[in-house]
């Protein structure tokens, strides 16, 4: 018997739940402002998949152990982007407001304009296009 598994959700771990929904309402997700101070966010995106959010307190609610890893982030994230100037624009403005940057855009040996921040968890964020060929 094969059981099928589909990816619903991906989870961030939050420290301060303001500061990451700030984030990822730059990034374009529609994120309602009372959310902030929420210990639980979900956010639903195209196609159903859902991008879900928790404060390291929630998470502990439930596994009292857990523990953030000192310098490493909890998961990477990748939004596409239509072309390379919008990553360049969309890399831009995140930085300007005092968002990390990993590694600024530039054109990846694979086809993409290609850029990663980090959100405030140090979790990477890639920001992407293809390159006009």
């Amino acid at each position: 018997m094969t059981i099928e598994a589909r990816l619903d959700a991906v989870g961030v771990v939050a420290a301060d739940m303001a500061k990451a929904l700030e984030f990822y309402r730059a990034l374009g997700l529609p994120i309602p402002a009372e959310a902030d101070d929420q210990p639980h966010v979900e956010v639903e995106l195209p196609g159903g998949l859902r991008l879900l959010f928790d404060t390291e307190e929630t998470v502990r609610s439930f596994h009292p152990e857990w523990q953030a890893v000192a310098g490493a982030g909890r998961l990477g994230l990748a939004f596409a982007l239509p072309d390379a100037a919008a990553v360049d624009a969309l890399y831009a403005e995140l930085t300007a407001a005092g968002h990390h940057s990993e590694m600024a855009p530039f054109d990846a040996f694979w086809g993409q304009r290609y850029a990663v921040l980090l959100d405030p968890d140090g979790n990477g964020v890639d920001l992407f296009a293809p390159l006009a060929s």
